[in-house]
Order: C-alpha cells, then structure tokens, then sequence
C-alpha cells in the first residue's frame, strides 16, 4: 500500500510510525487496499478538539473515507482509522458470496 501524508508541516517520524502502524492493522481486515491519502490539519488551538485527520484509502470499487477531531493529532489517526475498519468490514461482507 502507498501512503501518502499531507500537512503543511514537517510531519516528524514517531508521528509517521503512528499512520504506518494503523493503516497496516487496517490492511489485516481489507488486504486489496492500494493506497491511502492521509490529511493532517491543526486548528488555531483554540477548540479542545482542534486536531483533524482525515483518511482516504483507495480500494477496489468506490474508495473509503473517514474523518476525525481530536485534542491530539494520535487520538485522532486512532479514532479515524477505527471508523475505516468498520466501513472496511462491511465492503468486506458485502463482497462475499453466499
């Protein structure tokens, strides 16, 4: 899987190693995944839940999305990619035959 991260910052490594660690789990429930297109935004701080990451992830068929905020920018990549793996597991069960 190709995984592409935008953000109009440097995004530093440990920060990298939590995206690569969540989107290979999700890889564990949907393994046609070809690529993912990761978006890092940071609020003015003035929000609690200022951190927004947003997900897409290119699959066979219609592509996958999910969004989330959060007061850290790990909180949210968690909560996001858990919302993936739920749409992922039902592209999966409807792709199933009978």
């Amino acid at each position: 899987m190709k995984v592409n991260i935008h953000a109009s910052w440097e995004v530093n490594d440990y920060l990298n190693q939590v995206i690569h660690d969540h989107l290979q789990k999700l890889q564990t429930f949907y393994e046609e995944i070809i690529y993912a297109d990761v978006y890092l935004k940071s609020g003015d701080g003035e929000g609690v839940k200022d951190k927004t990451v947003e997900i897409k992830l290119g699959i066979p068929g219609p592509d996958v999305f999910a969004q989330e905020s959060e007061e850290t920018l790990e909180k949210a990549v968690a909560s996001t990619a858990e919302k993936l793996r739920r749409q992922l597991k039902k592209v999966k069960e409807k792709s199933k035959p009978f």
